[in-house]
């Protein structure tokens, strides 16, 4: 599998990357050994890039994928993580978390915090629950709320750990491109994640956050490439951005799949390459929660995709702009 750089650092991660939301029982539960076999399949299949978050489950995320990892070579692989929500203790478990949207037990409950002590504090934490003695790349995770805070207190203390060696790379992770944009303009960061904003339904990234990431040189990872289901599986009920998928964009999504058909490429395939075509673009980030999913994702990835695919869609109004 084809190994990038983040910016010009020496950050190397596997152009398709394994997200672990799913592993921390997303939407609902994965038993143990579901979720380690399913990092074990990712290994199989030649991913290298692992992105977790205390978010994902209360910590459950991070503590499967370290302890699924642990009997890896540590410089073989990638690891990302994230901080801006602390995990404080609840005195007693308070029912589920399924309001955050995770099948868990509610034994903590989440702080925002993206103050400097606030960011190492999570770096320690995560070190922790990850087993490991070190994070490759770090993300501010979600601070769409706390602009100021991000900017001001978090993001210079992620430079101080870069400096010091703490971790390799620093960046952003959001499922909107402004602030991301300006993340790249007014900062050092290596790379940004961006869920959501540049696939086959929403080619938002392509306006400003893409060609600035090419100008200076920095990086992107791109996740949702599924938009949450609707790319993955075009039907009525399927979701866009974790709610029902509107009719009119059902509609898009199957005329989609239509003409990735007539070239003999499947719908999952062409969302997973067209990211890929921007020369930014470093990685495309997949949640998968079973071995199955995960080979189906690298099968997906490996399949040839023709030029000839985004003409047709471009020619039917189907893509804006060019990725490439």
């Amino acid at each position: 599998m084809r190994q990038n750089t983040l910016g010009s650092g020496e950050v190397g991660v596997s152009e398709l990357s394994f997200g672990t939301a799913g592993i921390g029982n997303l939407y609902t539960p994965v038993e143990p050994e579901r979720a380690a076999a399913a990092v074990d399949a990712a290994w199989d299949a030649g991913i290298r890039y692992f992105d977790t978050a205390p978010h994902y489950g209360l910590g459950l995320a991070e503590r499967r994928l370290g302890e699924a990892l642990r009997s890896r070579p540590r410089a073989e692989y990638t690891l990302s993580t994230k901080v801006g929500r602390l995990l404080e203790p609840l005195p007693f478990a308070d029912g589920d978390d399924l309001d955050n949207g995770f099948a868990v037990r509610g034994t903590h409950r989440r702080v925002w915090d993206f103050s400097a002590d606030g960011v190492r504090r999570s770096i320690d934490d995560s070190l922790e629950r990850l087993g490991t003695d070190r994070i490759d790349t770090v993300y501010l995770h979600d601070p769409d709320d706390h602009v100021a805070a991000a900017f001001g207190q978090a993001y210079p203390a992620l430079e101080r750990l870069r400096a010091e060696g703490v971790v390799g790379a620093i960046g952003a992770g959001m499922n909107q491109t402004a602030v991301l944009t300006r993340f790249l303009r007014d900062t050092d960061a290596d790379v940004v994640l961006c869920a959501g904003r540049h696939t086959l339904l929403d080619q938002s990234a392509l306006a400003e956050l893409l060609p600035e990431a090419a100008a200076r040189g920095r990086s992107v990872v791109v996740g949702g490439v599924f938009n949450s289901g609707l790319l993955a599986d075009p039907r009525p009920g399927a979701t866009y951005d974790y709610a029902a998928a509107p009719p009119a964009l059902l509609e898009r999504a199957l005329r989609i799949k239509a003409v990735a058909e007539r070239h003999g490429v499947p719908l999952r395939a062409a969302a997973i390459a067209y990211p890929l075509l921007h020369p930014a673009v470093a990685s495309v980030l997949v949640g998968t929660r079973s071995a199955e999913e995960v080979e189906d994702a690298a099968d997906m990835y490996g399949r040839t995709v023709p030029d000839a695919l985004w003409d047709d869609l471009r020619a039917e109004g189907l893509l804006e702009g060019d990725a490439r």
